[in-house]
């Protein structure tokens, strides 16, 4: 504690806010390009992101998912202040004395980052980020720059756990922290280095920059650092933990603790339980890993831009997702696309393959490569289908095939599904909502969870078209192997 007090002895001539000692003061000081500060509520989060912007950093961005909700911090900058000089309520930019200059911002849509295109900011603070997009943040994050070889650069993540499948990208940026099944651990403010390699992050040793197909790549540097209610001094004899501690559970322990792990609550109308995925996750590394050959695959092509996935099973032993990138013009081919398929169904597995859009392409190749192996699915075809009960009936193939994997994961039937620890995988499957019509069951399109999840779900996709039960026969005179029926498939 003498070392955080000569610091803030440093620190707080001339300005007109300095941390708190602990954990905030920590995060003050703290050279990660990216810091995931906070964890449990009243911990100071809000408070450290307006500290940097009008003690440390010339121009800032300061976003919440909804515009509204950063009046209070404007509140409390005026109030830090001593009035709200400078401020232009109508464009959101506060110009502060020495030439700093703060932006606030609400992105409630995906798309609505793009505003802020070409604005360059040396800090990003976006506050409770569990509740931004995952595209979001990283389109925010291309325009994080200064040309003053001075200023320090850099983001400020401040959020309590996500409590929906939509915020489970942060557990993913800070696995080593977060994700209880990483594994090498990281301790709190321990830097870790991460660099985006073929269009996906890899975490690598340090920040040293390395050459990866003639393209030199530099690591940028993340940690994390907790903070609860009892490091903020503030709050300090209020009523505000006994409040938290009156919270139900799961909520309590997120609120409360910080605990990224404890369980969040689903959406009334989600289609599988977060919990049902997760137990088949934790089964994965149990689960006997040789089960012979590849009984089934699904493959979701790639529309603009994104990479095709590709899910195999074995039984109900899934394998690590495979995907294929784009080439150097941004897209897949139908024929890279068959073939890495083909490659990972082996010699006997049928392919299910989404036939919208690209997948048409996909299928030729394969016809070519695999026969009748092929099934080509529909999911905006008609279904007559129905649930185990029998009772429930689907309006079209993609809610039968959803649905049927939703009954697979039930903790109830046998042979159980393992999944693959897998962060994105986890919030594909669980991010589909469904609703009941006169005609059966529906479940949301793709376009609506991409919207939500600001990414394609295509790994959910992949695993649920690798679900599709399809029987394969040998032809005795011809040794062709044919896909002969399947529920959920067009063919």
């Amino acid at each position: 504690m003498n070392v955080d007090r000569a610091r803030l002895s440093t620190l707080s001539r001339g300005v007109p806010w300095v941390p708190q000692p602990g954990p905030q003061l920590q995060a003050f000081l703290c050279e990660a390009d990216q810091l995931l500060y906070g964890g449990a509520a009243g911990g100071g989060k809000t408070a450290l992101g307006i500290g940097l912007a009008v003690t440390r950093h010339r121009r800032t961005l300061f976003v919440r998912r909804e515009a509204t909700q950063l009046m209070p911090v404007v509140d409390e900058i005026g109030a830090l202040l001593g009035g709200r000089v400078g401020l232009n309520g109508q464009d959101r930019i506060w110009r502060l004395p020495h030439g700093r200059q703060i932006q606030f911002g609400g992105v409630p849509n995906a798309g609505d980052e793009a505003k802020f295109q070409g604005n360059p900011r040396d800090l990003l603070v976006c506050d409770e980020a569990a509740n931004l997009l995952e595209s979001q943040v990283r389109f925010l994050l291309g325009w994080l720059r200064t040309t003053d070889r001075k200023q320090r650069v850099r983001a400020l993540l401040c959020s309590n756990p996500p409590t929906s499948a939509e915020g489970e990208w942060l557990v993913r940026w800070f696995a080593p922290w977060l994700d209880p099944a990483f594994p090498t651990p990281a301790l709190p403010g321990e830097l870790r280095w991460v660099a985006m390699v073929d269009g996906a992050e890899r975490w690598v040793d340090g920040p040293e920059p390395f050459k990866h197909k003639g393209e030199t790549i530099s690591p940028i540097s993340r940690t994390f650092i907790p903070s609860r209610v009892a490091d903020n001094r503030f709050l300090a004899g209020t009523n505000y933990v006994r409040q938290l501690q009156a919270l139900p559970e799961p909520l309590r322990s997120q609120m409360l603790q910080g605990d990224f792990t404890a369980g969040r609550s689903d959406d009334e109308w989600q289609v599988i339980p977060s919990a049902w995925v997760k137990a088949a996750m934790d089964r994965w590394h149990t689960a006997p890993a040789e089960l012979g050959p590849v009984s089934s695959v699904g493959v979701d092509p790639s529309r603009g831009g994104d990479e095709t996935t590709i899910a195999a099973r074995r039984g109900w032993r899934y394998d690590e997702i495979a995907t294929v990138k784009p080439d150097s013009s941004g897209v897949v081919t139908g024929g890279a696309a068959a073939l890495r398929a083909m490659e990972v169904a082996g010699d006997e597995a049928p392919i299910h393959v989404d036939v919208i859009g690209i997948g048409a392409s996909v299928i030729d190749h394969l016809d070519g490569l695999v026969g009748r192996r092929v099934v080509g699915v529909n999911n905006s075809e008609g279904s007559d289908g129905t649930d185990m009960s029998g009772k429930l009936s689907f309006v079209n193939r993609r809610a039968e095939t959803w649905w049927r994997f939703r009954e697979a994961l039930s903790p109830d039937r046998a042979p159980r599904v393992a999944l693959p620890p897998d962060q994105r995988l986890y919030a594909d499957l669980c991010a589909p909502r469904y609703r009941l019509s006169g005609r059966g069951l529906i479940i949301e399109e793709k376009a609506e969870v991409k919207k939500r999840l600001g990414r394609s779900p295509d790994r959910g996709d992949a695993v649920v078209l690798a679900a599709i039960r399809t029987v394969v026969i040998t032809d005795n005179q011809t040794g062709e192997r044919s896909a002969v029926r399947s529920f959920g498939s067009s063919r």
